[in-house]
């Protein structure tokens, strides 16, 4: 593991300004702000990653939520997947609690590093290609830090193509044909293991595409894989 390596990376990640119109966006939902959060001062900046320097399972999201992520200064947290995300990883033995609701409520992972495809919050949460590949070197270079890392575990179908594109840009081998995504897909990447799961949306949890016994299964996997 690398700290200071990973606390640099935080900081540049942190400055970024690369894509106007999601630099444009954040700032203006941080504005703007939702009503029911106006008095919070909101954190309107790209997020980092954050978690155990030492993790074996990495998580990717898609990017932060306008009035999640980008509201907390956190990713996951503050809004209804970070909900379901945390409350899983908390069930599965990678959280020290359930619920996250601020960057300093002192939530802990063991074992466990989350960040996201997308550093910044995406309008209709919908990043563009160039904006997913503006990122991209954020990712190689995080994983490159997590030395310890050989499970990803990607939400939804975004971040599962981001996760084979970063690993090869880390060298591992292009697989064809290309992995398919899926709920519980697995696919072997050189020393990683890409492990799919449905994004723990409102869209999919309101509908029971992904039911809280579908999501922990899929940490109590990684937890199994890691091992």
């Amino acid at each position: 593991m690398n700290d200071a390596g990973l606390r640099e990376l935080d900081r540049e990640v942190i400055a970024c300004r690369r894509c106007p119109r999601l630099v444009a966006w954040r700032e203006e939902v941080a504005r703007v702000k939702r009503a029911s959060f106006a008095g919070e001062e909101y954190w309107g900046k790209p997020l980092p990653g954050f978690g155990d320097p030492g993790a074996k399972v990495f998580v990717l999201g898609l990017a932060p939520a306008a009035h999640g992520g980008n509201r907390t200064g956190r990713i996951f947290t503050g809004d209804r997947s970070g909900d379901w995300l945390f409350a899983s990883m908390w069930r599965t033995g990678f959280a020290n609690q359930p619920t996250s609701v601020s960057r300093d409520d002192g939530l802990e992972l063991t074992g466990a590093y989350v960040a996201a495809a997308v550093r910044c919050a995406p309008p209709a949460n919908r990043p563009l290609p160039s904006e997913r590949d503006n990122c991209l070197p954020y990712l190689v270079r995080e994983l490159s830090l997590l030395e310890s890392v050989r499970v990803i575990v990607t939400l939804g179908s975004f971040a599962w193509d981001a996760a084979l594109r970063v690993l090869v840009a880390l060298g591992e081998p292009r697989l064809r044909p290309r992995p398919k995504f899926g709920h519980g897909a697995t696919a072997e990447v050189g020393r990683f293991t890409l492990l799919g799961s449905y994004h723990p949306s409102q869209q999919n949890t309101f509908t029971g595409k992904l039911t809280e016994p579908m999501l922990d299964d899929v940490f109590a996997r990684a937890k199994q894989l890691a091992a």
